[in-house]
């Protein structure tokens, strides 16, 4: 009697991980196919391109400017009969030009990346939203987002959800 009872006890204790795996459920998603999808994101992309050509163009008639200086500085360069005083007061202000030229475009681009994160953002969650709604409705442990996470092996029995997620978000 004594036998069966640590024979049940150790049955019991040895089947509890096998319960805890079997509830385990793993699923992936590709979420950058999603985003690429997303209406919001083709929006996104045309702010993010006329803010871009708005910063080139800037960039442009700065470059123009420096260009037209530098001109003008190599035209009297040479010239021994420009005072020394007004030939180093164009070289300050081609350097002060390529400075703040290298300022714009440092500014530029760093603004391009946070209109880019703030315009992406409610993008990103709505979707995030959607596969939690799926992953709550099928009971989901895990949900692997394939774009990004570096998977060894992905299996053919492996359940994708991205069709799932996309149907909830109408794309």
């Amino acid at each position: 009697m004594k036998r069966n009872i640590k024979r049940f006890i150790l049955l019991a204790v040895l089947m509890v991980p096998l319960t805890l795996v079997a509830q385990v459920k793993i699923a992936t998603v590709d979420v950058q196919a999603i985003f690429e999808l997303m209406p919001e994101t083709k929006a996104a992309n045309e702010v993010l391109d006329k803010l871009s050509q708005q910063y080139k163009t800037e960039y442009e008639l700065m470059q123009q400017e420096f260009n037209s200086k530098y001109a003008s500085y190599q035209s009297i360069a040479g010239n021994e009969n420009i005072p020394a005083t007004i030939r180093d007061r164009r070289v300050r202000e081609i350097q002060d030009g390529n400075r703040e030229i290298e300022a714009f475009l440092d500014k530029s681009q760093t603004a391009l990346i946070e209109k880019k994160n703030e315009l992406e953002k409610p993008i990103y969650d709505k979707i995030n939203d959607a596969i939690k709604q799926v992953g709550d409705a099928g009971g989901y442990t895990y949900i692997l987002d394939v774009s990004k996470t570096p998977l060894v092996y992905v299996g053919g029995g492996a359940i994708d959800l991205t069709p799932s997620v996309k149907k909830i978000l109408g794309i």
